[in-house]
């Protein structure tokens, strides 16, 4: 089994699950004992000050939630670009990593892209991703950086898809419902 750590899974227009419909995962672990990612395309209405004020100073003003994905959905998990990552940190992808428990929230060295705070998270256990890879639920496209912190997460499914080309691209115009088509 290769990893696929660090980069995106982009929902397939066959994966109708709305726990994950025209999502994009940013895959933070996977190993043979599973995988861990957060769907980086939906933000919630939820204020980071109004649910989990201790956040608040470490995203600043305006903060609001994401949701990370159906497992676990009342935690919190913090995905951050990290200048200079300290050891309580998972790194998924280049300088953003996600920020484990015990984590000293007001040391954190962030950097230009600041964090966010998820949610939950998607979850896969022992050879579940695999089997959802081989019926094509996803696709699997190289993550950047900029991806995970998106200003526009409504249109991040359809610009990962385009920038792959060739038949995503045509894909990526799918509209939502394509019987109104």
């Amino acid at each position: 089994m290769d990893s696929i750590r660090g980069r995106l899974l982009v929902a397939g227009p066959t994966l109708l699950d709305p726990n994950f419909r025209r999502t994009v995962v940013l895959v933070c672990e996977h190993s043979d004992e599973g995988a861990l990612g957060l769907i980086v395309n939906r933000r919630t209405p939820v204020a980071v000050s109004d649910a989990v004020p201790e956040l608040a100073a470490v995203l600043g003003d305006g903060a609001r939630l994401w949701s990370g994905g159906p497992v676990q959905p009342s935690s919190i998990v913090l995905l951050a670009d990290l200048d200079e990552p300290p050891d309580d940190v998972l790194m998924v992808l280049g300088s953003i990593g996600l920020v484990l428990q015990g984590a000293d929230l007001a040391e954190l060295p962030l950097g230009a892209r600041g964090a966010r705070a998820y949610l939950g998270y998607g979850g896969w256990g022992p050879g579940q991703l695999e089997s959802e890879l081989e019926r094509d639920d996803w696709i699997v496209v190289d993550a950047k950086a900029d991806d995970a912190f998106a200003d526009d997460p409504e249109r991040l499914w359809a610009r990962v898809l385009a920038r792959e080309g060739g038949e995503y691209a045509l894909l990526a115009t799918m509209p939502p419902d394509p019987s109104l088509n």
